[in-house]
Formats: C-alpha cells, sequence, structure tokens
C-alpha cells in the first residue's frame, strides 16, 4: 500500500468517526425533544400536589461525607426542608479529619445511640451511631474510611425505607425534588432506579440550605460547567431514557430500590465510579434474567452542586470521571450485545466505549495527524481551517441545542443577560476548554490502562 493510500485511509477513517459521533449526537438531541415535548404536555404549573395522594413511598437519603465541614450543616438543613410525607436522613462521616463529626454534634444535638441493624453489605468498622435529639429522622454513622461505595454500603445496612436516595454533601434540594425523583416509582411498578438532574449552585443565593435565587457564577470555568450540564443531561441523560438506556444516574442524587441493589452486591469498591457501574450493573443483572425493570430520568427532580472553580481540582474530577466510565464498562462487559439487553446492550454500552472512551484517543490522535500532515505538506492548512470551523460549528451548536431545551422547558435563568452570557460560553468553550476536557479524559484513560492507585483528591469547598 502507498504512503497515500495509507494517508486517504486515515483521512477517511478520522472523517467517518466525525460524522457518526455527531450523528449520534443528533439522534440523542432528537430524542430529548420528543421525552421533554410529550413531558410538557402532560405537565401543569404547579403539578406538585399539595395534598398528597398516600402513595408516596418512604425514602431513606444517604448523605456520605468525608471532610465536608464547609457545606454539610447546609446541606442536612436543605434536606430537613424536604416537601415530602415521609423520609429519614442518615449522614455517614467516613472518617473525616477535618472535624465534620464534631460540627453535626453541635449544630443538630446529636447523642450516640445503639441502633440493631443487619450487615447485608460488608462495610469498613462503624465506630459509633448518633440520632439528632431535635430531628427524629436524622441519624449519623461514625466509621471507619473506606470510600464513597463503603460509606453508602453502610448506609444501607441502616436504612429502614424500601428506597433510598443517595445526596453528596455539598448539595442542596430544591423542596419538591424528591417528589419529582418518586414519580417515575409511583407511576411504574417496574422502576428499580430514576435520576434528577444536577444544576450548577456557583452564583446562587443560597440562606439556611433552601435556595433563594438560582443566578450564574462569576467564574469563567464555571460557566463553562453551568452549560456541560445542560448537555450532560438534557441530552444525555433525557435521551437515553427515552429508551430505557440510561446508564449513568449522578451519584449526587439518586433514588433506587433498595433489594434490587442489595441483590446486586450494592456500590462497587473496585472502582473510582460507584455511581454509574451501580446502574450498569443493574442492567446487566435484571437483563440478563429476563425480568421487565425500568431506569428512569425525572428532569424536575433539581439537585444544585458546588462545582470546582480550579483547573487541578477539575482536572481530578475530569479524571475520575473518564476513569469510572472505563472501570464501569469493564466490569461489566456480558451486557455488551447481550440478547436481552434491548437499548441499553446494543445501543448505549457501545455509544460508551465508541464515543466516550475512545473519542479522546481519536481527537488527540486527529489533531497529530493533522499537525504532522501540514509540517510534512500532506494536509493543507485550508484543509485544518475547514475542519476546525467544522468541528466548532457543531460544538455550538449541540450546547445551543441543550441551551434550548433548558429554556422551552424550564426557563432557570429569566433574566436576558443570562442567556446572552449562556450564548457567549457556548461559542468560547470550543477554545481551550474543550480540549482540555479532552485531555484530563485520555489521563484517565491512561490511568485505568496502568491501574494506578485510583484517587479521589482533593475538593475545595467554598461552601455556596
Amino acid at each position: 500500500m502507498s504512503n497515500s493510500s495509507i494517508v486517504n485511509a486515515v483521512q477517511y477513517f478520522f472523517l467517518c468517526y466525525f460524522i457518526a459521533i455527531n450523528v449520534c449526537y443528533l439522534a440523542l438531541s432528537i430524542s430529548a425533544f420528543l421525552v421533554l415535548n410529550s413531558y410538557l404536555k402532560t405537565r401543569t404549573i404547579g403539578s406538585h400536589p399539595r395534598n398528597y395522594l398516600g402513595l408516596e413511598p418512604p425514602i431513606s437519603i444517604l448523605v456520605p461525607a468525608y471532610n465536608e465541614r464547609a457545606v454539610i450543616v447546609d446541606s442536612i438543613y436543605s434536606l430537613l426542608q424536604l416537601d415530602y410525607p415521609e423520609y429519614e436522613i442518615i449522614v455517614i462521616n467516613d472518617g473525616s479529619s477535618d472535624r465534620t463529626l464534631d460540627v453535626l454534634i453541635e449544630e443538630f444535638s446529636l447523642e450516640a445511640f445503639p441502633y440493631a441493624y443487619c450487615d447485608r453489605l460488608p462495610t469498613e468498622a462503624i465506630a459509633a451511631i448518633y440520632r439528632s435529639t431535635i430531628y427524629p429522622n436524622l441519624r449519623i454513622i461514625d466509621k471507619k474510611n473506606g470510600g464513597k461505595s463503603d460509606a453508602l454500603r453502610a448506609g444501607i445496612n441502616l436504612a429502614e425505607y424500601p428506597l433510598f436516595c443517595g445526596v453528596d454533601a455539598d448539595s442542596i434540594l430544591q423542596r419538591q425534588a424528591l417528589w419529582y425523583l418518586a414519580q417515575p416509582f409511583m407511576e411504574d411498578l417496574n422502576t428499580v432506579a430514576a435520576g434528577g438532574i444536577i444544576r450548577i449552585a456557583n452564583g446562587c443565593r443560597i440562606e439556611s440550605g433552601y435556595l433563594v435565587q438560582a443566578g450564574l457564577p462569576k467564574s469563567p470555568l464555571a460557566l463553562f460547567q453551568v452549560l456541560e450540564y445542560f448537555r450532560g443531561f438534557l441530552l444525555g441523560r433525557l435521551g437515553w431514557s427515552a429508551v430505557n438506556a440510561m446508564l449513568i444516574i449522578s451519584g449526587a442524587f439518586g433514588l433506587f430500590h433498595k433489594e434490587t441493589v442489595v441483590a446486586v452486591g450494592g456500590y462497587e469498591s473496585k472502582t473510582i465510579g460507584e455511581d454509574m457501574e451501580l446502574v450498569v450493573h443493574l442492567h446487566h443483572f435484571l437483563s440478563q434474567r429476563g425480568k421487565p425493570y425500568r431506569i428512569a430520568f425525572a428532569p424536575e427532580a433539581v439537585c444544585w452542586t458546588e462545582c470546582p472553580e480550579d483547573l487541578r481540582t477539575l482536572q481530578n474530577q475530569r479524571v475520575r470521571w473518564q476513569r469510572g466510565l472505563c472501570e464501569s464498562l469493564e466490569l461489566n462487559p456480558g451486557l455488551l450485545l447481550h440478547p436481552k439487553g434491548g437499548a441499553a446492550a446494543w445501543l448505549a454500552f457501545p455509544y460508551m466505549f465508541f464515543f466516550e472512551v475512545l473519542s479522546s484517543i481519536t481527537i488527540v490522535a486527529g489533531y497529530l495527524f493533522v499537525g504532522l500532515g501540514i509540517y510534512l505538506g500532506f494536509v493543507s492548512f485550508q484543509a485544518l481551517q475547514v475542519f476546525l470551523l467544522i468541528e466548532i460549528a457543531f460544538g455550538i451548536a449541540i450546547s445551543l441545542n441543550a441551551l434550548f431545551l433548558e429554556e422551552i422547558a424550564f426557563h432557570v435563568y429569566p433574566k436576558f443577560q443570562d442567556l446572552l452570557l449562556l450564548f457567549l460560553v457556548a461559542v468560547l468553550e470550543n477554545f481551550g476548554y474543550r480540549q482540555l476536557n479532552t485531555l484530563w479524559r485520555l489521563i484517565g484513560i491512561w490511568r485505568w490502562l496502568t491501574r494506578s492507585q485510583a484517587r479521589w483528591g482533593r475538593m475545595k469547598r467554598k461552601g455556596y
């Protein structure tokens, strides 16, 4: 094969890959629009009932906390104000070293209480269990550090109710969020899990654990993430949920059927992405056994969370996410093209592997190929300009599509200048930010391939 034939073959490969990934994005966008359009037709303004139906299942809220002194009090007050008939809050202090437990004891008047429970899932040793003398539905588990998955397993062991909701310690839930998240379980008894939407709390006004006013962050890095979350939830989660193929429920806010999760062994400690691994495992476990099930997305169940505003913390987060994605797929290979797996096995799993895992490798290889081609003369500078123009145009179009869905459905940022700013961000993120994310994802893949020790890294909190 001649050199020119090799060059042409490589060019066709990158072209076909680029077309395929954007066709997938387009399909997800159409799917998300159809689902949202159907959802809005059935929704009325103020559809949350003031008088409960009496059918709402009781829920155990699990809050794993490691060195969350700056945010844990506001988060718990947020949970205590939830508009839901019956729920309990279990905070799991996972061996914090920053006075997280002391702050909890002082703020909520905790006292040690000898609870009886069954170790259905293995965990690190539990030192003590506390209950609040002020709020009867608040308990705290103090345990030896074992990581987030271990903390959640401890919470499941002590949970009294049939559904449990995992919530990050830096998160603020809207008052009706739990009710909206429980809706899929009331609509369909085959529902085993449901995820809500995550929004950025940076720039918002929060008082005593309650969101008073939504606002955009001042940090450019946080602004990029606002748009990124739009794409991830309003295109990704919403699009895949239409065909029961959603493989990711954010660890910051997800509701699960406890007995089903216990049946699959709970959260996996072998991965740093325990939230995604659990959902993929549920698909794998239930489809193999031919059991009908539903994993749903609730777009009006809103959780506000603090996002990183410095590059090092953001890098650690994105590297961790990419490595967790790789590990989740690796631990559940039997789901891929499983005859009973449905769209999760035949569409979502291949998509995640080819366009979420391999995309960073392909994009970096494409840049290197074009750069080398220009240097050696087998790629023209005009071809580079056309390639970059098309790539940037598609990137802007996808972000604007997500912004459009957000605006027509939820209108969270009503100010015109906010929408104008987000439009500007949709353009600017293509000049550096997306490329940085690609590099971080590549690092995550490398660490997965080399089996380097997984670390969460330190999250800098400002306590919004």
